[in-house]
């Protein structure tokens, strides 16, 4: 009986994956102007995680002031990652877009000394040299004009953005719940982005709602609340191996309907970077 459970759970974390990974080929499909689609994605997502909050009767009331300061914080650098990475998607494909994010657990263990009392260490050096030189591989020519290298830097910018929301949730978390923490950053994002829909073109919204309603539905709600849900059940660094299929299933979802097919290069750098992944996992049991 407790293995079948085991198996149950493994099932459910890696349908979160598939329901996460399925944010690159979205992101690169749909025909709108990047910081339109994280607004609908973002407002979409609010409005279906406080749904799902006031279901399960789940306190979305802030325990302390000081802790809105680090919301808003948080749900900047979230908006931040969503609208870099999604230019990432539609600069590159979703093989490097994903790849380029996934770097984020190493710029995470870079940075965490700078956030906590978590000592230096120089094995995070090495793995950081190894993401480079996937990064390398994964880089067509050095030229910043060109477009697959401007997704790779975007997708970098992204992981940036990312491992400091981490870093900025981290002491939170314990204290908060998860699909809380996440209607409020998507509520923050959605009223931070409020002015792009005076400036930038909507009018595709018509032929574009049901990838938008998939994007906030599936990959947001649904998909980052089985995630997190599953932490409940296994170690972060397991999660996290888990995780690393990530950008495997972008890969493949974007292979059936975008017609995506990558490089060699792709694999080797790609490889490289999920290889440091798994090797910052299981350095970091818990």
């Amino acid at each position: 009986m407790k293995q079948n459970s085991h198996l149950n759970h493994v099932f459910w974390l890696i349908i979160a994956c598939v329901f996460v990974s399925s944010s690159g080929a979205l992101g690169k499909f749909i025909d709108m102007p990047t910081p339109v689609i994280i607004w609908f994605r973002a407002g979409l997502a609010a409005l279906f995680l406080f749904i799902f909050c006031i279901i399960k009767k789940i306190s979305l009331k802030i325990e302390k002031g000081r802790d809105r300061s680090t919301f808003l914080l948080a749900g900047f650098f979230m908006g931040a990652h969503w609208i870099t990475y999604f230019y990432a998607l539609k600069l590159s494909n979703v093989a490097i877009g994903m790849l380029s994010l996934f770097t984020f657990p190493v710029i995470v263990a870079l940075l965490e000394p700078l956030f906590s009392k978590v000592k230096f260490d120089p094995m995070h050096v090495l793995l950081g040299i190894l993401v480079l030189v996937g990064i390398y591989i994964l880089s067509p020519e050095l030229n910043i004009e060109n477009n697959t290298l401007q997704g790779i830097l975007f997708g970098i910018l992204s992981a940036v953005c990312y491992a400091l929301r981490i870093l900025i949730l981290k002491g939170h978390v314990a204290r908060y719940n998860p699909t809380m923490l996440m209607f409020y950053q998507a509520a923050i994002i959605t009223i931070l982005l409020v002015p792009v829909l005076f400036f930038m073109d909507s009018t595709n919204i018509t032929t574009q709602y049901p990838y938008l309603i998939l994007l906030a539905l599936l990959t947001t709600a649904i998909g980052h609340t089985l995630f997190v849900n599953s932490l409940k059940y296994f170690k972060a660094s397991t999660a996290s191996i888990i995780g690393s299929s990530q950008p495997i299933f972008g890969i493949i979802i974007a292979f059936f309907f975008l017609n995506e097919i990558p490089t060699l290069n792709t694999f080797v750098g790609g490889s490289l970077i999920l290889i440091t992944v798994i090797i910052e996992s299981l350095r970091s049991k818990t």
